[in-house]
């Protein structure tokens, strides 16, 4: 397990607040989409993306990279936003969000981009892809050793397909797949835990038999850290339950579960920014 010094964790702490600013930016110019999930996943991506996952832009179909798939796509512009800061297309695109014959749709698109690898826009159907795509690495392909890594929503988990792929990828002991649970308590109605109560969440998957762990998905520190945990365990899949504040970084819509499905208006966009601009002043 690799150990980030402090001058990589300021990188990827500033890297994160860059998503962010640019998310913000993108809903506000689209007008529609949503907020919470984006921002609060900001770390996630940036640990996959810029410390834990093996790629190459200029290379986007190399076949020893490591995949992503996101299962909850409603949180398309953070990926966007990760994507454009790697180097995948340029960041001036990011302004195109939900446009009529964008690349970046509310939802991505296998083929529309560089760098994607799956369609989604169903809930529930990421892992079973990841899994799949797992189960192809190890019997098909199984040098070098490569990664799938898939992030969920933790509403989503509500879908039956979830638990026949966790099922599945448990039974066949993908140890190459590595999912992250954004674990941000909200849906769009309202919080998960009244909806349909997820926890004690940690010990579902451990009966499914996944090798589990639980963070605080905001520290990406940890994110980076748990990551190489799962890299480490062959026999079985991983997952990693990320604890994240929906609408991070932007008091006035952190915890909200109406900013779930909710763009910022002009106003609410630059008092976002002027918040987001000062944690990078920080930084």
């Amino acid at each position: 397990m690799s150990t980030l010094s402090e001058v990589e964790l300021s990188h990827l702490r500033q890297t994160a607040n860059r998503l962010r600013q640019h998310t913000v930016a993108m809903l506000a110019a689209a007008q529609s989409g949503h907020s919470a999930g984006p921002l609060g996943m900001a770390e996630i991506m940036t640990a996959l993306y810029f410390s834990v996952m093996r790629h190459d832009p200029k290379r986007p179909n190399w076949e020893e990279r490591d995949v992503f798939f996101l299962s909850n796509g409603h949180t398309a512009p953070v990926l966007y936003a990760a994507l454009a800061e790697a180097g995948y297309f340029p960041l001036q695109e990011l302004g195109s969000l939900r446009r009529f014959g964008s690349r970046l749709q509310g939802h991505p698109e296998r083929g529309a981009l560089p760098g994607l690898e799956s369609t989604s826009g169903p809930l529930g159907e990421g892992l079973s892809q990841a899994a799949g795509y797992a189960y192809a690495l190890k019997h098909l392909n199984p040098a070098p050793r490569r990664f799938c890594y898939v992030v969920m929503g933790d509403g989503e988990l509500n879908e039956g397909n979830v638990w026949e792929a966790a099922m599945f990828a448990s039974k066949y002991g993908l140890g190459q797949l590595i999912a992250l649970i954004d674990r941000n308590y909200i849906q769009i109605d309202g919080s998960t835990e009244a909806v349909m109560p997820l926890d004690d969440l940690a010990a579902k998957w451990r009966a499914f038999g996944w090798h589990t762990l639980e963070i605080d998905g905001n520290d990406v520190a940890q994110v980076v850290a748990a990551c190489h945990a799962g890299q480490a365990v062959r026999s079985r899949p991983s997952v990693i339950i990320a604890h994240t504040v929906p609408g991070a970084g932007v008091d006035f819509m952190e915890y909200d579960y109406r900013w779930h499905g909710q763009a910022p208006n002009r106003e609410e966009a630059e008092e976002a920014l002027a918040q987001l601009s000062e944690v990078e002043a920080r930084l």
